[in-house]
């Protein structure tokens, strides 16, 4: 058996912040020429090791080896000289300058005279070797969010990037455009290049990956080629137990509408119409999705809904009142919650501890004061119940919440939202970025939710999650519903063709008027 030829070996990293081990003794090797999957929990060390990896840290401790030979990546910079890069799951593009443009940005050539021709072709030929159409004279605002992922690729490949690492590269695609990228990266292997993907999706691993690593705690677990494991063996080693079955959605009798949008109309930040006559309604007992690829009006949507932004004309009517433009406390005492996608940013105030994120909408009714003062006693008892029964790990409640861990942050949030009385619930990305097991924890709760009469509005960009979990789904594309599929005549590809806007045959609000 000859020897194994490794693009990089990480051998005992470890990286110590001020309370926490991020990294304990991870190695990590992976082979050249192959796709190679990184897997863990939230907090499990995976982004802590990349920038390492990439040079954005310095580990305490524990060597780093780049085709065979020590080396010390003291900054980005140096790990690029290596032929080490990285495509964020937020990509690092400047919106206002072209495709070229943003390919050569922070090169030290050329220094003093930009001729783009040249660079230019470069793109072209990329383009053309790996199948990553896009136009490099293109104002990357044009761009398509998959077409913006292949500029980031070839900035990469322009700078003769070697080893590429692809933070959740999925997380905004479409169907169509996953295979796509799939396609890229097995013809850069088949290049010699080698793949690190970051993922939360089982499926892909099986799909895309040679071989695979789980860390948990900081610390590596398990690795194998992907041909010897399978989805629930790695779902357990990502945990530490065993992970159970999909939570079950039991039959439920759908009631009537608890949200109607009419021909609803909208601005953007920009002055720009981002809704677009959109139709829709919610019925209680009832998770209704909305697909779309990220940018496409979902943001929008669920502000106009929750008063946060105002309509430019059209309805909303919740419970048979119309609450068009009507204030966000007016909106919360109609019966609506809000669990939006930033949940730091919007959803939660982080410096505040976790009883006073808790009780946020509950201080005005005097449940949680005497008088004009707060009745500490009872707050923190009632948050103290809360924890316990949605299971927020904390080590106690006077810890700010920007201390929680994103699943935790999360579950604290959909704590207050479902534990207050209401009728319509708009959940935007309620599982995006989190592990496998806080996933299905807030899943679980979405389906409790159903089960109690609540109408939900999910928006998501996991069309898995959409098919576990919804009644009906609605595609959105440019600010408009391009069609609106029943549970049971869901097509992935159908879906797909709507979410890249085009146009399907007989896709009308299809829905059951009794049990779902």
């Amino acid at each position: 058996m000859g020897t194994v030829d490794y693009a990089v070996e990480m051998r005992d990293i470890t990286k110590r912040f001020p309370g926490v081990i991020a990294n304990d003794r991870v190695n990590l090797a992976v082979r050249k020429g192959s796709i190679h999957a990184l897997l863990g929990e939230n907090g499990a060390g995976k982004s802590t090791l990349m920038n390492v990896l990439t040079g954005l840290l310095r580990p305490d401790s524990g060597e780093i080896r780049v085709r065979g030979a020590k080396a010390a990546l003291r900054s980005p910079a140096v790990a690029i000289a290596l032929g080490i890069g990285m495509v964020h799951q937020h990509f690092r593009l400047v919106q206002t300058f072209t495709v070229a443009e943003n390919i050569t940005l922070g090169m030290p050539r050329p220094r003093f005279r930009l001729d783009m021709a040249p660079i230019e072709q470069e793109v072209a030929r990329f383009s053309a070797e790996y199948s990553l159409a896009v136009n490099p004279r293109a104002k990357i605002w044009q761009l398509s969010v998959g077409e913006q992922q292949r500029v980031e690729i070839i900035k990469m490949l322009y700078r003769g990037v070697d080893v590429l690492i692809m933070d959740e590269p999925t997380a905004v695609l479409t169907p169509q455009e996953v295979r796509e990228l799939f396609e890229t990266l097995r013809r850069m292997t088949a290049d010699g290049k080698t793949i690190i993907f970051i993922t939360h999706k089982l499926d892909e691993v099986m799909e895309i990956s040679d071989r695979v690593t789980v860390l948990r705690a900081g610390r590596n677990v398990f690795s194998c080629d992907t041909r010897d494991t399978n989805p629930r063996e790695l779902a357990s080693k990502m945990v530490g137990r065993e992970i159970g079955r999909a939570p079950q959605r039991p039959s439920v009798a759908i009631g009537g509408p608890v949200l109607e949008l009419h021909e609803l109309a909208a601005l953007g930040d920009r002055g720009i119409t981002v809704l677009n006559g959109i139709d829709l309604d919610v019925r209680a007992g009832e998770i209704h999705g909305i697909a779309g690829v990220a940018g496409n009006g979902q943001r929008e949507l669920a502000e106009v809904i929750t008063g946060l932004r105002r309509a430019a004309s059209g309805r909303v009517c919740i419970c048979g009142k119309d609450m068009t433009n009507s204030a966000p406390r007016s909106i919360i005492e109609a019966g609506v919650s809000h669990i939006p996608e930033d949940r730091l940013g919007m959803g939660l105030a982080p410096n505040l501890d976790i009883t006073l994120n808790a009780i946020m909408k509950r201080y005005r009714s005097g449940e949680m004061s005497r008088g004009p003062v707060m009745d500490e006693a009872r707050a923190r008892g009632w948050t103290g119940d809360l924890v316990e029964r949605f299971s927020v790990k904390t080590p106690n409640l006077r810890t700010a919440v920007r201390l929680l861990s994103g699943g935790n942050s999360q579950r604290l949030l959909l704590a207050r939202e479902t534990s207050c009385v209401h009728k319509l619930a708009v959940a935007v990305h309620p599982t995006r970025g989190l592990d496998i097991g806080a996933t299905e924890a807030v899943r679980s709760i979405l389906l409790k939710e159903r089960e109690s009469g609540v109408g939900t509005l999910l928006i998501s960009e996991d069309l898995e999650e959409l098919i576990a979990l919804c009644d009906r789904i609605s595609v959105i594309y440019e600010g408009r519903i391009m069609g609106t599929v029943g549970r049971d005549q869901l097509d992935l590809e159908e879906i797909g063709m709507m979410m890249a806007g085009m146009a399907t045959a007989a896709k009308g609000d299809e829905r059951s008027e009794a049990s779902v």
